[in-house]
């Protein structure tokens, strides 16, 4: 498994990036057509958590660091393997980060040439915490980098808890949006405009535990990699349950006084978002690697192979346009709530379609 590119992976990438690409519109579209509509529980999952809490939204962009955590050890070991200098390694990391958070300011909207402009991104956090815990796996063992992780995370918690903003309102909880000590940093630090005017969930103090959640994909993507002779696929896939219930019970524990908060990206959201990547994933693997059925992550292989190019494409072209081009007559025959099932399902079918072209061709956008 030196140099072998793993199904699975992109398997899990392209079932998250679903969700970014129309899954979660098609499926408030259908949950529209019952009683309940957006109240119901399956529609409230399709948007992010005003605060505390953890709904399916929250879970996409970690669940994405995870699995760019999670490739890196493949990446690594092969470019080793080619007789890569640690120079060219180390550039290739520090190159990867810039350019992500590039990317991430084309995203937010950088030749609008509007200012002040947000510079903090979902992309540029992906890269920096990337980057810092690529280097941790580079330069440290093991023992070192679950250290490292348990530090950071226990460090976040204690900064947050027993250090407050200067600023904080009195009365004011010092883990609200306005009290948190994470908005006061930003304020100070962060240049250009903030997400929220006050506070940014992709801020400087936030990225810390940011760097453990790839570093949890590092772990995993290291313990793939022990030879068959070594742990079978079997055995891989209870040890990683077995440590995804871990997680997620010193999660669920931890967060009766650390809350799990997506913005703050607490040190409970890391360890239950955590343990719920490692545990989807280790179906997936089991499912695919073990046991071999691979023919049904065609679709979403497509879409894991190229997801940064949909993520950047769908703010740049009009792809909702193409769908309601060719499907706004049908809909406009339908009833209200099956019309717009339609438009949401033709945009997600629209999306894919442009993948699946680039897949034909084998153009990726690769950082």
């Amino acid at each position: 498994m030196e140099n072998k590119r793993l199904l699975s992976i992109d398997t899990f990438r392209g079932l998250d990036m679903l969700f970014i690409m129309g899954l979660s519109g098609l499926i408030l579209s259908i949950c529209a057509l019952f009683p309940d509509g957006e109240n119901g529980w399956l529609a409230t999952q399709m948007h992010h958590a005003a605060w505390n809490g953890l709904r399916i939204m929250d879970m996409i962009f970690p669940v994405f660091l995870f699995i760019a955590g999670l490739s890196f050890p493949f990446s690594y070991a092969k470019q080793v393997s080619q007789g890569k200098s640690s120079w060219e390694i180390h550039r290739k990391v520090f190159f990867r980060c810039l350019i992500l958070i590039a990317l991430g300011c084309v995203y937010n909207g950088f030749f609008n040439l509007e200012f002040p402009q947000r510079y903090a991104s979902v992309l540029g956090r992906i890269g920096l915490a990337w980057m810092f815990a690529a280097l941790l796996f580079i330069h440290c063992k093991t023992r070192t980098r679950i250290i490292v992780a348990a530090a950071l995370l226990v460090g976040y918690w204690l900064l947050l808890a027993f250090v407050h903003a200067p600023d904080l309102p009195a009365g004011a909880d010092p883990l609200s949006q306005d009290g948190c000590l994470n908005g006061y940093i930003d304020r100070i630090l962060l240049p250009g405009r903030l997400y929220n005017g006050n506070f940014d969930p992709e801020g400087i103090l936030s990225t810390v535990p940011a760097v453990v959640t790839a570093m949890l994909g590092m772990f995993t993507g290291e313990f793939i990699r022990l030879p068959e002779e070594k742990e079978s696929g079997n055995r891989k896939t209870l040890w990683m349950l077995g440590a995804a219930a871990v997680l997620l019970a010193a999660g669920l524990l931890w967060s009766l006084v650390f809350p799990v908060n997506k913005k703050l990206w607490t040190s409970t959201f890391v360890l239950v978002v955590g343990a719920i990547s490692l545990a989807v994933y280790a179906l997936i693997y089991y499912i695919v690697e073990v046991r071999g059925h691979v023919k049904w992550t065609f679709p979403f292989r497509v879409v894991g192979m190229n997801s940064i190019t949909i993520y950047l494409l769908q703010c740049i072209v009009p792809l909702r346009s193409v769908s309601n081009f060719f499907l706004g007559g049908a809909a406009g025959y339908l009833p209200e709530g099956w019309g717009a099932v339609l438009l949401s399902a033709g945009y997600l079918v629209v999306s894919w379609l442009v993948l699946y072209f680039l897949y034909v061709k084998k153009t990726f956008l690769k950082v």
